[in-house]
């Protein structure tokens, strides 16, 4: 008889290339952290979030039953690690907080494919054929392999599923596992969502709702500050510069409003309202202080 399977899901991660807790953006008007627990609480007997000690008192996360990291500071082994020493008695569904691609039907491919006989099940990953560690199910009988693998000074629970008796599955949806770590990533992320939202490919020309564009945006004075950087390219389904500016308001963490910028487009002064195209470049001004 297989052991019962229970879900985990990480969020003890920091961040630190997006700069922004993951798990709290947004797609389709709803949280991550949200999104990825609606998808995993139907398919497993209990769930859980793993977190760091510092984070059981985060609001978003106190909503959810909590697995605290027993060995902290050592990255998504020390989440499924202790995941499996709170629950001895269960399989772990494991994924990763930034899948927001993710979808049922993967996690039903997983979980239909399981093999409790083995150490855990895993998809491989369509970009290197390794196993997918964060979209994976641990049995029992990993938890003290995964202690030695630590004890051994050894963090990457990719290498040690390599080194692993693992069932690997072929992803039927190459895009599920892709996860979102910067900005820019998240910035074309949403859009994508966006477009299916607004019904991509029912309108014409660019501006129709849902249509993605590359833009080259570039930040002067205080505002470069805030970004901090110069220019960056994004993929965006931002239709004006304003519901663009809105869309790096959220991730850069720019303060300045709207009506205390002016905005350029293509090395035009323009209106917040004027229609963007593929390829423009939005340069958004700041006030110069001084008189």
């Amino acid at each position: 008889m297989s052991a019962p399977l229970y879900g985990l899901l990480l969020t003890g991660g920091r961040s630190r290339r997006m700069q922004r807790d993951k798990l709290a953006l947004e797609y389709g008007g709803q949280p991550q952290l949200a999104r990825a627990m609606a998808l995993l609480e139907p398919l497993v007997e209990r769930s859980f979030i793993s977190v760091r000690a510092d984070q059981r008192d985060d609001p978003q996360r106190a909503a959810f039953p909590c697995i605290t990291d027993v060995l902290p500071e050592i990255g998504p082994i020390g989440g499924i690690h202790a995941a499996l020493c709170a629950h001895a008695e269960a399989a772990w569904l494991v994924l990763a907080g930034d899948l927001p691609f993710l979808n049922a039907a993967t996690l039903q491919q997983l979980i239909a494919a399981r093999a409790p006989q083995r150490l855990a099940t895993a998809f491989r990953s369509s970009h290197d054929g390794k196993p997918e560690p964060l979209c994976a199910i641990f049995e029992p009988a990993s938890r003290d392999l995964i202690e030695a693998w630590i004890a051994a000074g050894q963090r990457c629970p990719r290498d040690f599923l390599a080194h692993s008796d693992v069932e690997l599955l072929e992803l039927r949806d190459a895009r599920a596992l892709d996860n979102v770590n910067t900005a820019a990533e998240y910035l074309q992320a949403r859009g994508e969502f966006t477009e299916r939202g607004a019904g991509a490919g029912n309108g014409a020309g660019p501006t129709s709702p849902g249509a993605r564009r590359r833009l080259n945006i570039q930040y002067f004075a205080l505002l470069r500050e805030q970004a901090g950087r110069r220019e960056e390219t994004v993929t965006s389904a931002a239709v004006d510069a304003r519901a663009l500016y809105a869309e790096l308001s959220a991730v850069r963490g720019l303060k300045l409003r709207p009506e205390q910028l002016r905005v350029a487009i293509n090395e035009s002064f323009a209106d917040w309202s004027q229609p963007l195209s593929e390829g423009d470049t939005v340069v958004f001004l700041p006030p110069v202080a001084g008189g």
